[in-house]
C-alpha cells in the first residue's frame, strides 16, 4: 500500500553483526566478573546500585542480588517486593525511589 512503512530494521552488514556480538560478549563477561566480585565480597551491592558501571545497567536487579552472599531467591524476592521493583527490572531502569529504598534495605 502507498505510504506504508516497513516495520523491519535495516539489514546489518556482517561487520556490524560481528561488532555487536563482540560487544555483547564483552558485556556478559564483565557482568559475570561483577557477580564473582559480589559473591566474594570485594564489591558491595549498595555501591553497584548507587553508581552502576555502564555494563551493569542492563543487568537484572534480581540477578545481582542473587550473587550476594546470604541472599537467596526468597530474600531477593522480598527485597524487590518491599521496594516495588519487578523481578525483570534492570539496574538502569530503576527509579531513584526504587534505587534509594533498595540500597537502604541491603545496607541493613
Amino acid at each position: 500500500m502507498a505510504g506504508e512503512r516497513s516495520e523491519r530494521a535495516p539489514a546489518q552488514t556482517l561487520d556490524q553483526r560481528l561488532r555487536a556480538l563482540r560487544q555483547a560478549n564483552e558485556i556478559r563477561s564483565r557482568r559475570a566478573a561483577l557477580k564473582k566480585e559480589l559473591a566474594s565480597g570485594r564489591v558491595r551491592i549498595a555501591d553497584v546500585l548507587a553508581q552502576p558501571p555502564a555494563y551493569a545497567t542492563t543487568a537484572k536487579v534480581q540477578d545481582l542480588l542473587l550473587a550476594v552472599p546470604k541472599v537467596g531467591p526468597a530474600r531477593a524476592a522480598r527485597f524487590l517486593s518491599r521496594c516495588r521493583i519487578a523481578p525483570s527490572k534492570t539496574v538502569g531502569g530503576m527509579t531513584e525511589r526504587q534505587r534509594g529504598e533498595l540500597i537502604e534495605l541491603v545496607r541493613r
